[in-house]
């Protein structure tokens, strides 16, 4: 009788943990350790999850890639480290953030960015934008590209 109550307390721990936002199973077993439970109670926790749909790392990892790119850009390569950080298997971290387009992403950030540089001169855009895309992960490449390609859009208004 007693494991059947633990195995209720860590279900109810669990779906109070997800009823916030999804989580990755490793989020999910780090949480319900902390909280006292066995890590045969955790496993047994995580299986019963699992069945009823209410984890799995691939929709987590799809979710945390939709919602970073909707709310908070950053590049492919920090999307990467923060699910690498939520451990998440690398093949599903390369399946997940293997169709985003740093250059696409790059660009709609500079853009919106664009009527705050629009007075300087080049050297003084290119050090704010750079900063900025830089802070969000992009490569020197993509920033240089986006730029240039923001420059020269800037000159033909």
């Amino acid at each position: 009788m007693a494991e059947r109550d633990s195995l209720e307390d860590s279900l109810n721990a669990a779906y109070r943990y997800l009823s916030y936002r999804p989580r990755s199973e490793a989020e999910l077993r780090q949480r319900l350790r902390r909280r006292g439970f066995a890590d045969e109670l955790v496993e047994r926790t995580i299986a019963r999850l699992r069945e009823q749909r209410l984890t799995d790392d691939l929709a987590f990892a799809q979710f945390w890639k939709d919602n970073r790119l909707s709310f908070r850009p950053r590049s492919k390569r920090l999307i990467a480290s923060e699910l690498r950080e939520k451990r998440i298997a690398p093949e599903i971290v390369e399946q997940v953030t293997g169709d985003i387009d740093d250059e696409a992403t790059a660009y709609g950030l500079g853009s919106n960015l664009m009527p705050a540089l629009e007075h300087l001169d080049y050297p003084h855009f290119y050090r704010r934008l750079s900063g900025y895309l830089g802070y969000r992960g992009f490569s020197y490449e993509v920033v240089k590209r986006t730029a240039t390609l923001l420059w020269q859009e800037r000159e033909w208004r």
